[in-house]
């Protein structure tokens, strides 16, 4: 049987966890080709709701200059060069052109929460004003009989082109009897394949879709499995954390307007672009682990001044995530940000392997003692430091543009 120490050993060493963030001049000339080819496509094409990008942005207080620094950051995190940033700027407006539908499944509705909870809308959240979403069982005002004939009607209309999202697991004891949709009294896994039959590609959101999440804790009594385990034959995105950032949502969908492809995924389907990043080597709390000052209890004069958090549980080096670069709350903070440690939300099984207030058993993470990154090497995290995974979308434009960085520092 493997121990906790081979599995995160095994996690942390998979090859396509690396991000290779230059491909070279031909591989970008060719995409940029692709790119503008497709975009010509869909702007012949009628759009799907007749709502202007910029109007909505305007009409919002964003100015101009606003909306072109977020375009040059989106285009810097989808890991393209500067050249692509007039066609991320077209991509959002023909967002309108690609329909989606949303499904929620055994969950909380917090992904879908994430998106609607905004006291300033940034320019991702307006994006989901623009986007073609033809189904939404929290946000449509259509219930009972008449929300189905909306999905099936959608599905029909759109077979073949629609992204399907996902949010909730979904529950396989007692032949799927633990989650039922609908008024014939579906199971959640037969709604799921069902809709997935005909859909272009299949988007889980949050980490009950994708890994099982909270639903599929010791002892899962329910059964509780993502989208992965089941599905099959269709290209599959997972966007995990508890909940989604919205920022990654809207990631892979530009990704796909704008290429026509779903993004690179790592082993776990994970978009690289969003994924790539181990959250250990962008926390502002960073410098302290390198210099052994801990928080060694809560309140302590440690955690007063901002000290890191792995003594109280942080699970950041073991965790995959950009919300240390994107954050949350129109970009405001995070949980280490705000004292709290990274409970590893986008990882696998968080709930049982991650998720209590004590470092890793086994992890043999010790600072400063014999080299940081020496010990962390021993167990096999140091393959994915910064340098190979990428030190935020600044680094990131500059080295897909084939250019040297100058910049030192972490973000």
């Amino acid at each position: 049987m493997i121990n906790s120490a081979d599995m995160v050993k095994k996690v942390f060493t998979q090859k396509s966890g690396r991000v290779e963030t230059n491909k070279g001049e031909a591989f970008y000339n060719n995409l940029f080709l692709q790119a503008k080819q497709r975009l010509s496509t869909l702007r012949a094409q009628e759009p799907l709701k007749d709502i202007d990008m910029m109007d909505i942005i305007e009409s919002e207080g964003v100015n101009r200059r606003d909306f072109l620094k977020w375009v040059s950051a989106t285009t810097a995190t989808l890991m393209l060069p500067p050249m692509f940033a007039p066609l991320v700027a077209e991509a959002t407006e023909l967002m309108n052109r690609v329909p989606v539908i949303w499904i929620e499944l055994q969950d909380c509705a917090g992904n879908s929460e994430a998106l609607l909870r905004s006291s300033a809308p940034t320019v991702d959240d307006l994006l989901f004003d623009v986007l073609s979403l033809e189904f939404h069982e929290t946000l449509q005002a259509a219930a009972g009989h008449d929300a189905d004939k909306q999905l099936e009607e959608a599905v029909h209309h759109f077979k073949g082109k629609y992204l399907l999202f996902v949010e909730g697991a979904i529950p396989m004891a007692m032949n799927g009897q633990y989650g039922t949709i609908g008024a014939m009294g579906e199971t959640f896994h037969d709604h799921l394949i069902r809709m997935a039959k005909d859909a272009a590609a299949v988007v889980a959101v949050g980490t009950c879709a994708t890994f099982g999440g909270i639903p599929a804790a010791a002892p899962n009594p329910t059964g509780a499995v993502g989208v992965m385990d089941l599905v099959k034959g269709k290209p599959i995105v997972n966007i995990p954390a508890c909940p989604a950032n919205p920022a990654n949502m809207v990631g892979v969908i530009l990704h796909y307007v704008l290429t026509g492809q779903i993004p690179e995924l790592d082993s776990l389907l994970r978009p690289k672009f969003a994924f790539g990043y181990r959250i250990h080597d962008n926390c502002e709390r960073r410098a302290h682990f390198d210099a052994g000052e801990f928080v060694e209890e809560w309140g302590d004069e440690g955690a007063k001044n901002n000290f890191c958090l792995y003594k109280v549980g942080c699970k950041g080096p073991m965790t995959f995530n950009n919300c240390s670069i994107v954050r949350y709350n129109e970009g405001t903070n995070w949980p280490i940000g705000v004292g709290r440690g990274c409970i590893g939300c986008s990882e696998p099984d968080f709930w049982d392997k991650y998720a209590y207030e004590r470092p890793m058993a086994n992890a043999k993470i010790k600072a400063p003692t014999g080299g940081v990154e020496k010990t962390v090497d021993e167990f096999g995290l140091g393959l994915l430091t910064a340098t190979a995974v990428g030190i935020g979308v600044h680094a990131v434009a500059s080295a897909v543009a084939g250019k040297k960085s100058n910049e030192g520092e972490e973000k």
